[in-house]
Order: structure tokens, then sequence, then C-alpha cells
């Protein structure tokens, strides 16, 4: 097993067939081949949709009880007025993927640029609400990125309870001149903040961010393979995420990085073969 999680932000990617994937996969197969390879994934699907009940079945079925689904909250809990008035919300959320039982670690909360330091105390209660779950928050505002008192009050508040901040770090996909849509749609869409790499339980939290030329990311993951490294060898279990504009290269970009940690952690397990036949490197982007 791997003393890490590593993953993409979904599985549903038809432009990995014929590279990650094989080229005549049915999509509707693809999340067992992801999770052959794959040991997390960023619950994106929830935070837009919460899904039926026959989709968290299905989802029971297929992913294996060591993968993890990190669940973002659905986004009228998480950007729809005070947080403690969406406890009851928030449960029924939950109620609805509890088949996938341990899958469901952490729960992530995804905060908007709106919700500021003047709204702390609707965030401790939520917390407190829901502290036998492992959380993680990502949150936006300004002045949570500033090294003042606001930001060291919210440190403190996630700290002192075990819950981790969630670091997303777009610093790859902003330094991109390219005008390609994709990207374009990227940069209008993904928030331009200062990193902030935190450990405030055993499972530190990254969401990096990259652009579609995988050599001109590596500089900016580079730090991160340094960082990743020691807080396994601290025993921390990191969970690393990977996106690139329209994720078509989300996979190749979490493999090279996969491939790049072994480097400095020797006797880092391999991955899982991702297809039959080795797919040319030039494919996915590795060389």
């Amino acid at each position: 097993m791997l003393p890490y999680f590593l993953g993409c932000p979904s599985w549903h990617e038809a432009a990995w067939r014929g590279g990650f994937y094989p080229p005549d996969l049915n999509l509707s197969d693809s999340l067992e081949h992801y999770c052959r390879v794959f040991n997390t994934v960023e619950g994106n699907t929830t935070f837009y949709a919460r899904p039926k009940p026959e989709t968290v079945a299905s989802w029971v079925q297929r992913m294996p009880t060591d993968f993890r689904f990190c669940a973002k909250v659905h986004k009228d809990i998480s950007h729809d007025g005070d947080l403690r008035g969406q406890l009851d919300n928030t449960q029924a959320f939950l109620d609805e993927l509890a088949p996938l039982a341990e899958r469901i670690t952490p729960l992530w909360l995804q905060l908007p640029a709106i919700f500021g330091p003047s709204r702390l105390g609707e965030l401790a209660v939520w917390l407190d609400q829901f502290a036998d779950r492992r959380l993680a928050v990502e949150v936006r505002h300004p002045a949570f990125f500033d090294k003042g008192n606001e930001e060291r009050m919210l440190n403190r508040l996630l700290h002192e309870r075990g819950v981790e901040r969630i670091c997303l770090d777009s610093r790859a996909l902003f330094s991109c001149q390219s005008r390609d849509p994709a990207v374009l749609h990227a940069q209008s869409k993904k928030p331009r903040l200062p990193v902030r790499p935190a450990a405030f339980s055993e499972s530190p939290q990254v969401r990096f961010i990259g652009g579609p030329d995988l050599d001109a990311n590596q500089p900016f993951l580079e730090p991160w393979l340094d960082k990743v490294a020691a807080w396994i060898e601290q025993g921390l279990t990191p969970h690393v995420f990977l996106h690139t504009p329209d994720n078509q290269l989300a996979a190749a970009q979490a493999l090279r990085f996969h491939q790049a940690l072994s480097e400095r952690l020797p006797g880092l397990p391999a991955l899982a073969p991702y297809t039959d036949s080795e797919p040319r490197a030039e494919q996915l982007g590795l060389l």
C-alpha cells in the first residue's frame, strides 16, 4: 500500500482513453480502472449535485474499502447562508453518503471568497458539530492569507480541532500565458492566492492546479515533492490531487508526480499498471 494518497479531480475523463485508459474503455467502467492505480479522488461531483442512492450504491460496489472519496459538502451547505443554519442539511448530506462508510475521509468544506474572519464563529460551530469525522477546510478570503491576526485565528481554530487547512496551489496555472480556451476558463474560475502548506493533522491536503505543459509545471511541483516526501518520512499520510486545465492531463500529471516522488523516497511502492499494454510515454507527457 502507498504511504500517501494520490489522485485526480475525477475519473470520468474521455480524453484519457488511449493513454491512461485503454482506447476501447467504456467510460461506465472507468471507476474500476481508476481505482486500480489511484487510491483517492476529489469529490467534486457532490459539491454540484447530490448523488442518487443508486449512484452511491454503485460507488460502494466499485470503490475498494481502502479507497478515499474526499467528498465536498454540497454548495447549498457551504455557500448558502450561515453554517449554523446548515447543520441538519449537512447531516442529511452525510446520511446520503453513509453507504460509502470510511471511504468518505476526509470530508471537505470548501468555503467561498466572501466567507471572512467575521464568520469564524459559525465555522467553529459547524466543525464541532461534526467533530467525530475527519474534516478539511478550504478558505479563499484574502484576510486568511495576509499572515496577520485573522489568519492566525483561523489556523488556531483548525489546529486545535485537528482539522486540515486544504492547500490550493494555482501558481503553475497562472504562470501559463496560453490563450487556449481551457486555460483561460481555468484561470477565470480558480482562485489565485498565496500558498499555505499546512499539516494540522496526520493527513495534510494538497490541491495542485497546473497548466497544460507538464514540463512547465515541474518547477512548481518540485517543492511539493520535497514537502510530501518529508511528511511521509514524519509518519504523516498526505493527500495529493493533481489538476490541469480541463483535466485532460491530470492523470499524466499524477503519474509523473509519483515517479518523481519515488526518486526522493527509494522503496516507494510502484503504482499498479494502468493499461494492459503500457502506452507510449509521450502519450502521457511523461518525457
